[in-house]
């Protein structure tokens, strides 16, 4: 979630897969998530189960990421979309080039993660309505993503450093 907010501080468009619209999630920040591994560790009710978690607050769209971005930075909306097919493009071509290049097939893996993330919601999925549901999704926390998109903006931090991870 952090990615975007140094092009918007710069004036650039913030990036959606699609219209923006098709996924959603429920923004933890990394403290927040620690925290929640960490007391999972000696949970016995989290011994070989999955876990589901979510951050403070409702689902929101990455467009709706988007706008609250700007209207934190006081700056005017705009979007730029990017297909999702580009990730199973850029994986095929790095698949291929992979069989001699290593690093080529790790950043295919990269792609094809991308792809899933651009495509899929980060909610509970409902077996019985075939739908992701937010409501059934836990939400876990203190950090909301309007806070930390206040904290980043008024210290400057723009982006956490991401390395070789680093999408935006």
């Amino acid at each position: 979630m952090s990615g975007q907010i140094g092009r918007v501080l710069a004036g650039k468009p913030y990036l959606v897969f699609g219209d923006g619209t098709e996924t959603a999630c429920k923004p933890i920040s990394e403290s927040d998530l620690a925290t929640f591994v960490a007391d999972s560790l000696d949970a016995r009710s989290a011994r070989n189960a999955i876990l589901p978690i979510g951050g403070p607050g409702p689902a929101i769209t990455p467009r709706d990421q988007g706008k609250l971005l700007f209207e934190l930075a006081k700056r005017e909306p705009s979007f730029r979309s990017v297909p999702p097919a580009l990730f199973k493009v850029a994986a095929a071509i790095l698949s291929t080039v992979g069989v001699v290049l290593p690093a080529a097939a790790r950043k295919a893996e990269l792609a094809r993660i991308g792809h899933y993330y651009a495509t899929e919601s980060m909610l509970v999925w409902d077996n019985d309505t075939g739908q992701y549901d937010a409501e059934a999704t836990p939400a876990t926390g203190n950090l909301t993503l309007r806070q930390h998109y206040e904290k980043a903006i008024a210290t400057g931090a723009g982006a956490n450093d991401l390395g070789e991870h680093r999408l935006f």
